[in-house]
């Protein structure tokens, strides 16, 4: 069986910290700086406005904050791999992997998903309203868009542990779901679709839990 929940990848590096957080964090920017172009296309032009001979140098600042977001959270990925793989039974986790799934799509109606998604679909007012000089400001302005990024996706992220175990394919997936939802016109709706498929996975998955051990394998 899968064992999910990040288990295996964690195995795969030979559970240091270092080398997976180095693959976390290159994973997290291919899936989620596409998405969050229109905000980093905003700022530089900001930044060219500013302080035009430090335009590249702000904005890579401001990626790079947004980044250190996302590789933070590897560390509570790391973290709780190591732990679930410990202390959670094999025969749990097929449920766990459901619980995980209907949690997601439950988070999709949530007001705080709606809140994060239109701070992340809105960058022009969130520029005007986040934005401060200098580089460290730039600095700031990175973490605290990555964490209304993270507010956004953060369960998205836990599907692509737990259900996907950190495969290609799931990243992917993931990775239009997100561009989709915070690019496209009609992302709200679009989250809640992404919501009800994932409930509808869910207790497919609580109903045939053997369905929980071939996720990752078939995708």
């Amino acid at each position: 069986m899968n064992r999910g929940i990040a288990s295996d990848s964690v195995a795969d590096l030979d559970d240091a910290l270092g080398p997976f957080l180095g693959s976390w964090t290159l994973m997290m920017a291919a899936m989620m700086v596409p998405s969050a172009m229109p905000m980093i296309l905003l700022h530089r032009r900001g930044a060219v406005d500013a302080a035009r001979i430090f335009a590249a140098l702000r904005t890579s600042l401001f990626v790079a904050a947004y980044l250190f977001v996302w590789a933070a959270t590897g560390i509570a990925v790391w973290l709780a791999a190591r732990i679930v793989d410990g202390a959670l039974p094999v025969d749990a986790r097929p449920f766990a992997v459901a619980a995980v799934l209907v949690l997601a799509g439950i988070y999709e109606f949530t007001p705080l998903k709606s809140t994060c998604l239109r701070a992340c679909r809105s960058p022009a007012d969130f520029l005007m309203t986040h934005w401060r000089s200098g580089l460290r400001g730039d600095f700031r302005l990175g973490v605290e868009h990555g964490i209304y990024c993270l507010g956004c996706c953060w369960a998205l992220m836990l599907v692509f542990v737990a259900a996907g175990a950190m495969g290609l394919v799931w990243a992917a997936l993931i990775a239009l779901a997100v561009f989709v939802e915070k690019v496209v016109p009609r992302g709200f709706t679009v989250a809640r679709v992404i919501g009800v498929v994932l409930v509808a996975g869910g207790l497919l998955v609580a109903v045939r839990p053997e369905i929980a051990s071939s996720l990752a394998g078939k995708m």
